[in-house]
């Protein structure tokens, strides 16, 4: 498959798209804003991507707790979608979110493993424009000193234009640990990636 950018037809659509964006973040939202107001620049998607999930099978229980996590942190625009393990989808929807102009974040879930059907990497890499490897390689690292299976992650990180995409595993419960390893480091990579802000050194 081209590693150049999918634009994808509206018939490519991702499943179940939802904006659940609101005024005011939710649970310690308010308070992780007042502490960091950076947070307030992200505008965050979370793309599920399940076989299952996309065909109403299965509840979409990782990208709800990604969600949970970002408003969280003070996020107050989060959209959600579900597509298929299905590459041309995965990267057809990840360059939407990212071309439209709407985020600059998007977490994806589930697809980083060794099955045929784990192509979430591949499509990520097929619309990203520059590598952020820091990400991934932060939660494989961090994720070791638990079990010796992070090494089966392959998950990605990159920039397309002004979005940043990240690979997050596919389980609630890694989805909360790993996010946790990152959260620190988003707002000021949203910042930068905007170019806002000033000096990294700080």
């Amino acid at each position: 498959m081209s590693g150049g950018r999918s634009g994808g037809a509206d018939g490519d659509r991702p499943q179940h798209s939802v904006d659940r964006s609101s005024s005011a973040a939710r649970g310690d939202g308010a308070e992780g804003a007042a502490v960091d107001p950076r947070r307030a620049l992200i505008r965050a998607a979370v793309l599920t991507v399940s076989d299952k999930g996309a065909a109403g099978l299965r509840e979409d229980q990782s990208g709800a707790a990604l969600e949970e996590l970002l408003r969280g942190m003070g996020v107050t625009h989060v959209e959600r979608a579900i597509v298929p393990d299905e590459r041309e989808q995965i990267a057809a929807a990840l360059s939407r979110f990212a071309d439209q102009g709407g985020v600059n974040l998007v977490l994806t879930t589930g697809g980083t493993g060794f099955t045929s059907r784990d192509v979430t990497p591949e499509a990520t890499l097929d619309v990203i424009d520059r590598g952020a490897p820091g990400f991934a390689e932060a939660m494989r690292l961090l994720s070791l000193q638990k079990t010796p299976h992070a090494m089966l992650s392959r998950a990605q990180s990159g920039l397309r234009g002004r979005t940043l995409i990240i690979n997050m595993p596919g389980s609630p419960r890694a989805c909360r640990e790993q996010f946790e390893m990152i959260r620190a480091a988003l707002p000021h990579g949203i910042e930068k990636l905007l170019d806002q802000g000033g000096d990294c050194a700080r």
